[in-house]
């Protein structure tokens, strides 16, 4: 994560001066006055367009918004040569779709990502643009190079301004367990990974988890998703104070749950402003979830376990040197995120986070943050350490998810 994420004690009294510049908005123009306009329509939702026009051998095409179970019957009637084609001709809707089959997806948004780096190419070199503009495409090409390295399996793809990306560590057909990691503030195509500081980003958060995850129990079929897939709030301000990115995200994470294949059971791992998202999302998901963790958490949007609703095991975890423990855990019109998940009252499974660094250190490979977010995904509850050093976290009644 960049600014909002990784700052250090400054950027508290940044965020505070922020909270306050909005309630001062607020009072005295409203809401209206911080909305966004739509702009024109985006790539995905033009494809989705010419998708909902389009047909195959004669045969009309269903509407991309259909319940995922009446998509999957519609690719189940295809020949393998009738799916291709459609990837190839509507890559972002097929690579974007629910219910489509997760191979075609990934296939689907290798043409998509490999056309919006053509796209990208042509602006290095449009004097139309400014140096900066240019040198923005340069990033974003690189970018969308690396995503088209073998092997790599994109769930979701859109190049629309900062971008959304989703990608698959395993085999997720297979899987008896999924890990979904949802990161925090300044997530886009541009830091979904990183050379430097590799572990702070959602590719190398979801590596280091993957990784440690199969060492920890070679047997077991898990798969780790990189989901970057919600429009996240850019650096300190109105977005990352309020719930309206937690809120539009949640309609998205459930919907990713939702329409994963096969009974695979899921842990949600929620960084930062990603713990809202999981906040807001708890009452809605599905029983499969049956593990939350969060670290580094501004707050869940709720006073306490009880009051996000939900049947999994809510963890949390922070360590000692996070500054986000300084920010004040409240919420008043709507502003802030509430209680603090760490906190004795709010009733979470608190965890030891010993090795951790700072506010982005929780998924760097050898801290006792990694091994417990592993352990969870695994199933191994009864080797997670508490952050007491006894045995709390393991008996404590917080959710009720079954092992």
């Amino acid at each position: 994560m960049t600014s909002f994420d990784s700052s250090p004690t400054l950027n508290v009294w940044r965020a505070l001066l922020a909270l306050a510049v909005v309630f001062v908005m607020l009072a005295t123009t409203g809401w209206s006055a911080v909305r966004h306009d739509r702009g024109a329509s985006t790539p995905l939702e033009l494809a989705l367009s010419a998708w909902k026009r389009g047909g195959i051998d004669g045969h009309k095409l269903p509407d991309p918004h259909a319940p995922a179970a009446r998509i999957g019957h519609f690719f189940d009637t295809l020949t393998g040569s009738q799916k291709l084609r459609l990837a190839r001709s509507h890559p972002l809707a097929v690579g974007n779709m629910t219910g489509a089959p997760v191979w075609l997806r990934y296939a689907a948004n290798r043409v998509a990502i490999d056309r919006a780096r053509d796209v990208e190419q042509q602006r290095m070199h449009d004097k139309r643009l400014s140096a900066s503009g240019r040198y923005e495409a340069g990033r974003r090409m690189h970018r969308f190079d690396s995503l088209m390295e073998p092997k790599r399996q994109i769930l979701a793809f859109d190049p629309t301004g900062p971008g959304r990306v989703a990608e698959v560590l395993g085999d997720l057909d297979r899987a008896e367990r999924v890990s979904v990691v949802v990161p925090g503030v300044d997530t886009n195509l541009l830091t979904f990974q990183k050379t430097y500081g590799r572990y702070t980003a959602p590719r190398g958060m979801a590596n280091a988890l993957y990784r440690e995850q199969h060492e920890r129990s070679p047997k077991t079929r898990s798969a780790v998703i990189a989901w970057a897939d919600y429009t996240a709030p850019v650096g300190v301000g109105m977005d990352a104070a309020t719930a309206k990115r937690a809120e539009d995200g949640s309609v998205r994470l459930d919907s990713l749950v939702r329409t994963l294949p096969g009974d695979s059971k899921v842990a949600l791992y929620c960084h930062s402003y990603g713990s809202v998202v999981c906040g807001v999302a708890a009452r809605k998901l599905p029983s499969r979830v049956t593990d939350i963790a969060v670290a580094g958490s501004p707050g869940m949007r709720a006073g306490s376990v009880g009051g996000l609703h939900t049947g999994a095991r809510v963890w949390a975890m922070r360590d000692s040197d996070d500054w986000i423990g300084d920010i004040p855990h409240m919420e008043v019109g709507g502003l802030g995120h509430g209680a603090d998940p760490v906190s004795r009252g709010f009733g979470a499974r608190v965890m030891s986070a010993e090795g951790a660094v700072g506010h982005t250190g929780y998924f760097h490979p050898g801290t006792e943050s990694l091994r417990n977010f592993a352990r969870i995904g695994v199933g191994q509850y009864g080797a997670v350490s508490c952050a007491d050093g006894g045995e709390k976290c393991r008996n404590t009644s917080s959710g009720s998810a079954s092992a």
